[in-house]
């Protein structure tokens, strides 16, 4: 797109004569270029684009000519002069062809980035916050969603689809939640315009976001991504992994009983009189079904009144591990492909009937447990009456299988793809800083990644070329079981790098092990979340330092006889238990043994001890992949950052 050209073809009887070739060189703008655009107030910010070699591009603004400049190497840029924030303004840029960018605001740009907790879309939480969703009238929030690809080659200068969206009702189902409460409570608070960028693929580790250059410290990332450069070889793992997948699922449909019988198992007319009970829900094996994988079927009757006959319905089937197809009295109802999103299936007018009614679940497991997640909301709605569908179910199975095989090619956990294709053609605009929530897929290496996510933000701010801007990073939701002793835990030395990373100029931290759910890692209360984003940048970016935008953060601590006294910064207006007693601490003497302790705040310190450790030297906190005890608060309402005495 950055240079057209063509040759002028004449018409001659019989012949076609080629003459001199003409240019058309457009004039051409990146996607993020284009109407209601939000552009960074109160600094330069940069216009550009390509054009033919040579060519002068003007850039005007409502009507008055900004700088000029020749194109070179096919591209060229034009610095805008600061201005306030405020709006609707034109921007024309004028060549060989002329392109006009219309309602344009200037305003807060930030980008929002980071895995699959970042990317969730207010769509995914509507039953929580359908009234935020319902009161979505906010034209100067927009939000600019990057394709989500990857490329391996080279940083890319441009995408290939997105645009500018403004809040309503409607566009802001697709908005990313996390941002879309970030930016409001930002708007609320400084009355401008607010642009985001969601730039965010689920499951991607933090090394797919950094570039060539800074993975040229960790080789063995380097060496993956650069292998995938070799297209025969990727494309014959693209290939190969498709075809294991495709496999294994025709298997499953030709082996399935329940689909290949005289008489399919969601017919209403099949007898299942005869199944086995089971309690949903549950995983199937905790039920006393031997560990398989492949398909079972699950059945469950209610009963409905006539006045109830033929209404349309909604129907909540929690999560289900791995993959569902929904029929309700024979009729498919929905269907989904793997076990995180909610199972939120229509059902038509005309398919409910006076008296029994049968849900049937075609309920397939590729890798692990399947089943019925708990504590997720299970039920039928017509009106104003819900049904619980909890309970006893009848289950047979159609098939056992050997597990689905994993992919060998995961195109989000690869190194350096999202730098190259989602990151890199943001880099030429202005922004204030970065929201970023992201580390679950890195849970398995801590260590590593206490230094790789502090590189990830030098590396960004480097290539931006902006110096230190505001990054703002969410620590990981408390998620899983608890535990009923102190152990180690993947998630909290995770935790503690994300912790560690505050020692980057310029950076904040949000604690969430307070809204996390222990049978989710996708937690709905992304508002809260949102929300303390918006207050430690109200801090960090905007000066208002005077509010308390941190819970306690560990500070110092001193053995005092057979207790340890902790220090904190970051206590607001005081400390305090959320509930009648502290609780959430270890501690331990020279052997490293952690036992549960008692705890204590007296003048704003947290004493520790414990009857079982007469010489303590270390104190942990929050140390635990769901710490749902953990209830040290300031009085503001936020909560102490899980840590650990020892480095």
């Amino acid at each position: 797109m950055k240079n057209l050209h063509s040759h002028l073809i004449r018409m001659v009887p019989g012949l076609l004569i080629a003459v001199s070739p003409i240019v058309l060189a457009d004039v051409t703008l990146p996607r993020l270029l284009g109407d209601g655009l939000i552009l960074q107030r109160d600094t330069p910010n940069k216009v550009w684009g390509w054009a033919d070699e040579g060519e002068r591009i003007t850039v005007k603004l409502d009507g008055k000519p900004m700088k000029s400049a020749v194109t070179s190497d096919g591209e060229w840029r034009v610095m805008l002069g600061k201005m306030p924030a405020g709006g609707p303004h034109k921007l024309e840029i004028i060549g060989n062809n002329q392109i006009q960018i219309e309602d344009i605001y200037f305003g807060e740009v930030w980008v929002a980035s980071g895995q699959s907790n970042m990317q969730l879309p207010m769509e995914r939480i509507k039953e929580s916050y359908g009234g935020d969703i319902e009161s979505a009238d906010y034209p100067l929030i927009r939000m600019f969603t990057m394709p989500r690809e990857y490329n391996f080659r080279q940083p890319q200068d441009d995408v290939d689809s997105g645009e500018w969206t403004a809040a309503n009702p409607e566009s802001v189902l697709d908005f990313s939640a996390v941002a879309f409460y970030f930016a409001r409570e930002l708007q609320q608070q400084l009355d401008v315009p607010i642009g985001i960028i969601s730039s965010n693929f689920g499951g991607s580790p933090a090394e797919s976001w950094m570039s060539e250059e800074a993975l040229g410290a960790y080789p063995h990332y380097l060496d993956v991504a650069r292998s995938y450069r070799d297209d025969e070889y990727l494309n014959g793992l693209l290939a190969a992994d498709k075809e294991k997948e495709e496999s294994w699922y025709r298997n499953a449909d030709t082996l399935d009983s329940g689909l290949s019988g005289p008489v399919s198992w969601f017919d209403p007319s099949y007898d299942s009189s005869s199944w086995e009970s089971i309690n949903l829900p549950a995983f199937l094996e905790d039920q006393g079904i031997p560990p398989m994988n492949g398909v079972i079927w699950l059945k469950k009757d209610f009963t409905l009144p006539a006045s109830d006959a033929g209404k349309a319905a909604n129907l909540m089937l929690g999560r289900i591990v791995d993959a569902d197809t929904t029929y309700v009295n024979g009729v498919e109802v929905g269907n989904t492909t793997y076990q995180y999103p909610p199972r939120r299936y229509e059902v038509k007018e005309n398919l409910l009937r006076e008296g029994l009614n049968t849900i049937t679940v075609r309920l397939i497991s590729n890798a692990g447990k399947g089943g019925f997640v708990k504590d997720k909301p299970y039920w039928i709605r017509i009106g104003d009456t819900t049904i619980d569908l909890t309970g006893t179910w009848r289950y047979r199975v159609g098939m056992v299988s050997e597990s689905l095989e994993p992919p060998v090619f995961v195109r989000y956990k690869q190194p350096l793809g999202f730098y190259n294709a989602m990151l890199a053609p943001l880099l030429n605009l202005t922004i204030k800083g970065v929201i970023w929530y992201q580390g679950e897929s890195n849970t398995d290496r801590p260590q590593e990644y206490a230094n790789l996510f502090p590189a990830m933000i030098r590396d960004w701010r480097k290539q931006w070329g902006q110096g230190d801007f505001p990054f703002i990073f969410v620590q990981l939701a408390n998620f899983m079981e608890p535990r009923e002793k102190p152990v180690e835990s993947m998630w909290a030395e995770t935790r503690n790098a994300q912790l560690q990373a505050l020692d980057e100029p310029n950076t904040a931290m949000v604690v969430t092990i307070d809204v996390g759910e222990w049978n989710d890692i996708h937690p709905l209360n992304k508002k809260t979340v949102g929300e303390r984003l918006a207050l430690a940048a109200r801090d960090l970016a905007y000066g208002e330092h005077t509010l308390v935008s941190s819970g306690p953060l560990y500070e110092s601590m001193k053995i005092s006889g057979n207790r340890i006294v902790l220090e904190f910064n970051h206590r607001g207006s005081g400390l305090v238990a959320r509930g009648d007693e502290l609780h959430g601490f270890a501690i331990a003497g020279d052997d490293g043994k952690y036992v549960w302790a008692e705890a204590v705040i007296e003048n704003d310190r947290v004493l520790v001890w414990s009857d079982r450790v007469e010489a303590p030297v270390k104190v942990r906190y929050a140390w635990a992949d769901n710490p749902d005890m953990a209830n040290l608060y300031n009085r503001e309402g936020l909560p102490a950052s899980p840590f650990q005495t020892d480095p």
